[in-house]
């Protein structure tokens, strides 16, 4: 950007639910601070997720039985609700997991492909 600022990266649509339970998968029960600061960590900074937008989709994940959240004490002693992939939920990760392979695989095809006679 011109302004020198860092852009961030928005969450693609229908992306955010496969990184809350990919993160839970990898580091397991986590509050939604602490899934907000491992996605921006693992993005180089590039992907900040806001409260109203991290805690519908885990109340979306909990309602659909994907993840169980549970009131605990957080190291700094706040109370906070972890948040802990079920076993449906490693299951629809891999389904996702699967299905963004597939896209990849797509767009690498197009993008690096060129023109096809």
């Amino acid at each position: 950007m011109s302004d020198g600022k860092r852009r961030k990266t928005d969450v693609l649509q229908g992306t955010l639910d496969l990184m809350i339970l990919q993160t839970l998968a990898a580091l397991g029960s986590l509050h939604g601070y602490a899934i907000a600061a491992r996605l921006e960590q693992v993005s180089g900074g590039s992907l900040r997720l806001n409260m109203g937008t991290l805690y519908p989709g885990l109340m979306r994940l909990e309602q659909r039985g994907l993840v169980r959240g549970a009131w605990g004490v957080t190291g700094t002693s706040r109370r906070a609700r972890f948040y802990t992939i079920t076993a449906a939920g490693r299951r629809q990760l891999e389904v996702e997991k699967a299905e963004w392979a597939q896209q990849i695989s797509i767009m690498r095809a197009l993008l690096e492909g060129g023109e096809q006679p």
